[in-house]
């Protein structure tokens, strides 16, 4: 009967709350603590008429991680085809350099 609780020691204290050995969040974009419901996307991009716009780096810096990842759309809330209007706005944003395509670390 003991056998069949080995496996479950309680030695090892493996819940930090999502950081690591060295307290570094293991999760940055939050993608293991998303639990419910989906994340509900900006407000201004519920807007009428509203369009991605590669000559603003501010507006599509909400959009990218801290690395300069483009977030995926289960994170951001976009719709398919926000999603791809936002990756096109951000490849031509680093392409004409008004964003970088890594960070500086």
């Amino acid at each position: 009967m003991a056998d069949r609780y080995d496996r479950f020691d309680d030695d090892d204290d493996d819940d930090r709350g999502g950081r690591d050995r060295n307290g570094v969040d293991s999760d940055p974009l939050g993608l293991r603590r998303r639990r419910g419901s989906k994340k509900k996307a900006p407000t201004f991009t519920q807007e009428e008429g509203f369009a991605f716009d590669y000559k603003d780096p501010q507006q599509l810096r909400y959009f990218l991680t801290d690395r300069g990842k483009i977030v995926p759309r289960r994170i951001s809330g976009l719709n398919a085809k926000q999603q791809r209007e936002v990756t096109l706005a951000v490849k031509r944003a680093r392409n004409v350099a008004l964003l970088p395509y890594t960070s500086t670390k």
